[in-house]
């Protein structure tokens, strides 16, 4: 894929959209993991912390899309999970982090770099799915959305906080996303190719709609 072509360009705004919108909890965790630090040194946690997060969603990015290209059925697997996040984007769901806060420095970035790397998982997985495996895309994409994720957290969530829609939209381009990886899987490719776009529209139907119901009941 071209990444200045149009594909290329719709995939890069795919997977800044994604990360961005995944990302509200890692923000929160990593300003928890270093706010016992004096204000130095809170900002050289955040930092290095932010490199180490990068470095690692580079690797897990990496032997993701190895994995796709190699396993059998994975594309399917990982395409249906995205279905999953997508949906739980949408619908309200206030968990808690428990994340302990650490008094020295190399201490809070190895807890930034581990707590973000594990709660990071479905951001790796929605990037590599937009990307349609393209690891320059994914690393481009990270490398300007992650930086701006962890300094401008606040931000973003007041926006989402006043405009929800935005979430719906996430979760919609989630769908999309995740059932295009789904549809490529070799086991399937040849008999859903014909109904591709039907079942993509159905799928962000489905998502959408189902996160609009279960938010309704709880109100």
């Amino acid at each position: 894929m071209d990444i200045l072509s149009i594909q290329g360009m719709l995939a890069m705004f795919q997977i800044i959209v994604i990360d961005i919108l995944l990302a509200g909890d890692n923000a929160i965790v990593i300003g928890m993991a270093a706010r016992n630090l004096p204000p130095h040194l809170q900002k050289k946690a955040i930092f290095w912390g932010t490199a180490g997060a990068i470095g690692l969603r580079l690797v897990m990015a990496f032997l993701f899309i190895e994995a796709i290209n190699n396993i059998p059925a994975l594309r399917l697997v990982g395409g249906i999970l995205l279905l999953w996040i997508g949906y739980k984007l949408i619908a309200n769901d206030d968990s808690e982090h428990n994340i302990e806060a650490k008094d020295n420095l190399r201490a809070a970035i190895t807890t930034i770099v581990i707590a973000d790397g594990i709660m990071g998982i479905d951001n790796v997985l929605g990037v590599v799915g937009a990307a349609n495996g393209n690891m320059m895309l994914v690393a481009i994409g990270m490398l300007i959305t992650v930086p701006i994720i962890i300094y401008g957290s606040t931000l973003f969530v007041k926006i989402i906080d006043r405009y929800p829609i935005i979430l719906y939209v996430g979760g919609g381009i989630l769908a999309w996303v995740g059932t295009a990886m789904s549809l490529v899987d070799p086991i399937i490719a040849d008999y859903v190719a014909p109904y591709a776009l039907a079942i993509k529209i159905a799928a962000v139907v489905l998502v959408v709609g189902a996160a609009l119901a279960v938010n309704k009941m709880k109100k």
